[in-house]
């Protein structure tokens, strides 16, 4: 049985997603506030977090990276009700993994959170499919249309991150940082020329494409 944490401050609220993803065969645990999360975190093990933004004593975007900073890696699906993208750059830029907008539907609320555990399940295998397309981690290696294609390192971590969650935002930053490394001297036009590179071996492919976020980064979407 998955595990779901939901942080969610108000009660009613947090009681009726519990009830609606026990009724989906889920164990929930609910806190409510960013400071509860993470000790129910040191206690048990969870597959999803689903958290609030504005929540007291430590708030959802805080959660987010004080897990991201300990290495937890954890899929995390941030609730708000503030629909502005400056919000959801924040949310994406401090290491979430999807994002609604109150009024929440509750029924894909519980889609996502499947999308999710899958999402994790398969980056732990060591690879990933979109539509036709599998990446396997170990080779550096993408199967599509009967093609097989070795790809140097970077760009196949490049590409293996954004594919591992389609439609997530990542920030030029973020991917220097993960990709690259803190600690290296490559500036985020390395990005633009691994991604340009990318587009190019791929642009047959049907099954998915590299979509840029004037100002922002990049996303790979489901064609």
């Amino acid at each position: 049985m998955n595990k779901v944490l939901i942080a969610e401050d108000d009660k009613e609220l947090r009681q009726l997603f519990q009830q609606v993803l026990i009724k989906n065969d889920f164990y929930v645990k609910g806190v409510s506030n960013g400071q509860e999360a993470l000790d129910a975190i040191n206690e048990e093990s969870f597959d999803v977090i689903i958290s609030d933004v504005m929540m007291p004593i430590m708030d959802g975007f805080t959660l987010v990276r004080e897990l991201r900073g300990m290495g937890n890696n954890i899929p995390i699906l941030i609730i708000t009700a503030k629909d502005a993208f400056n919000d959801m750059y924040l949310g994406f830029h401090s290491g979430t993994d999807d994002y609604m907008v109150k009024p929440v539907n509750i029924n894909e609320m519980v889609l996502r959170v499947n999308a999710l555990i899958r999402r994790a399940q398969m980056v732990s295998e060591k690879k990933q499919i979109i539509g036709s397309t599998i990446l396997e981690r170990d080779s550096f290696t993408v199967f599509y249309d009967g093609n097989k294609v070795v790809l140097p390192q970077k760009e196949f971590l490049l590409l293996y991150k954004m594919v591992s969650f389609p439609g997530r935002i990542f920030t030029r930053r973020q991917l220097m940082d993960d990709i690259w490394g803190y600690e290296s001297e490559s500036d985020e036009h390395t990005v633009e020329v691994h991604v340009g590179k990318l587009r190019e071996r791929f642009r047959d492919n049907n099954d998915f494409k590299i979509v840029t976020i004037r100002g922002v980064g990049y996303k790979v979407v489901k064609s």
